[in-house]
């Protein structure tokens, strides 16, 4: 099991379509995915749970994987959630 805080820093809003986008990336992955954000704990690969969390730009997230393919997984939502990716 990993896990990792992240800052999040990407450009604009944190609505339905970067959500959207982030389960994308995490579905492509073996390991289950969890967002923590305050005290919630969200499947990363639930777009539902994904959006019942407030995000924002500047706020700090932790991610856990574990599985197969865990540091794959983490290192791709990271730069996801860093704003290296799109």
């Amino acid at each position: 099991m990993i896990e990792k805080s992240i800052e999040i820093k990407m450009a604009g809003d944190f609505d339905a379509r970067p959500i959207a986008v982030l389960v994308q990336i995490a579905s492509r992955h073996e390991s289950s995915i969890y967002i923590m954000a305050e005290s919630k704990k969200v499947n990363a690969k639930s777009i539902m749970g994904m959006m019942s969390l407030v995000l924002n730009q500047g706020e700090t997230v932790t991610v856990v994987a574990d599985g197969k393919d865990e540091q794959e997984a983490v290192e791709h939502i990271s730069d996801y959630l860093s704003g290296k990716t799109e």
